[in-house]
């Protein structure tokens, strides 16, 4: 593997892929397949805003070794089941090893179940998410370039706070907004660049 001056990774199999994607199978794997690809419906974008809340303060390589389990935990993140959830399934959850077992975030994805079964009222979370989809994209020619935060995650993590949600902060929304194509942060010698087709 050789690393260019942008910072991206020239791996074995020829492609160029940032550092955080270039080793690690699983990473790879999920950046070459998921990450930046569109994702819409309820179901998924919930699933999302939940893994990218328990990420935070941790490495998207734990949260993601652990996904299976977190589904299984959740029941695939079905919203209303997840609403349903008690006090008895907050205690089972931290009893849970193959989960991250934060009570908080247990909690936040519980609240974030019912916020969102709220907001089908006014045309659900997807549509309500997307609507924050900017004019522009970022084009980072190195890793350096790659913003944390942008206007529109500032804007999106205010208006789910006012609506309930929680663990929502700004950095988080823009990791969300990264990971189901809202946004194409991938380095613009990246194989990845405008793979959504979201962006051109």
């Amino acid at each position: 593997m050789e690393k260019t001056a942008s910072g991206v990774v020239l791996c074995e199999d020829g492609l160029a892929r940032p550092a955080w994607a270039a080793t690690d199978p699983l990473l790879r794997e999920y950046y070459d397949t998921e990450w930046g690809m569109p994702v819409r419906g309820e179901q998924g974008v919930y699933e999302r805003i939940t893994l990218e809340g328990f990420q935070a303060g941790l490495s998207w390589a734990t949260i993601l070794r652990k996904r299976p389990a977190f589904r299984n935990a959740f029941h695939d993140f079905q919203v209303d089941t997840v609403a349903a959830f008690t006090e008895d399934d907050v205690e089972r959850l931290m009893q849970d090893a193959g989960i991250v077992r934060n009570r908080a975030k247990i909690r936040a994805a519980i609240t974030n179940a019912n916020a969102t079964i709220e907001l089908r009222a006014e045309g659900g979370l997807s549509d309500f998410v997307w609507s924050f989809q900017p004019d522009s994209t970022p084009s980072p020619n190195h890793a350096g370039e790659v913003p944390t935060t942008s206007p529109e995650s500032v804007a999106l993590s205010k208006a789910l706070r006012k609506r309930g949600f929680a663990f929502v902060g700004p950095t988080t929304m823009f990791a969300l907004m990264e990971a189901i194509g809202l946004i194409d942060t991938h380095l613009v010698d990246s194989h990845r660049r405008g793979s959504s087709g979201v962006w051109n």
